[in-house]
């Protein structure tokens, strides 16, 4: 299975290259996983066009994206639970706050976002994924979203980076 993530689209800036990259991903990924902070429910809805969409709120997102979403979620993937979870809160740092969310839940993969920086490792044996943001980078050098496959019990993730 192939699954294109992204996180913190913030609609506001560069919609038209956002709702093209959507398309795109619709046509390669089996699955598109959102970790919130879309800002606009027209992002939800150009997700929602796509037959496996899967996403939760983020802080940002108010009235109806959070009628829409949940806040956090497990999804399961060819074996792997998948736990989603924009990575918002007030202790710690953002890593942490979406590890922690997790943690009596035996996960092996946690998508979150929140902080605009793409990030994959592992921690205590969980899988961590933060995508960046693919239409607002803020400090960072370039926009981005991640593609992981899982295919046999074999893992690949894949960092995208574009101007």
């Amino acid at each position: 299975m192939k699954i294109a993530i992204l996180s913190d689209t913030h609609v506001k800036k560069h919609s038209d290259k956002l709702f093209k990259l959507i398309d795109n991903l619709s046509k390669e990924a089996d699955m598109i996983i959102h970790a919130g902070d879309y800002v606009s429910s027209t992002v939800v809805s150009k997700l929602k066009e796509h037959r496996n969409f899967v996403g939760v709120w983020g802080n940002n997102d108010k009235g109806s994206i959070r009628d829409l979403l949940k806040e956090k979620m497990i999804v399961p993937v060819e074996g792997y639970k998948i736990g989603l979870y924009h990575g918002h809160g007030d202790s710690k740092n953002t890593l942490q706050r979406a590890y922690d969310e997790f943690s009596g839940d035996k996960v092996d993969i946690i998508v979150f976002g929140h902080s605009h920086q793409p990030l994959i490792l592992t921690k205590n044996k969980v899988l961590m994924i933060n995508p960046g943001s693919p239409s607002y980078k803020r400090k960072e050098p370039w926009y981005s979203y991640i593609i992981l496959e899982i295919y046999d019990k074999k893992i690949s993730v894949q960092l995208k980076f574009f101007n």
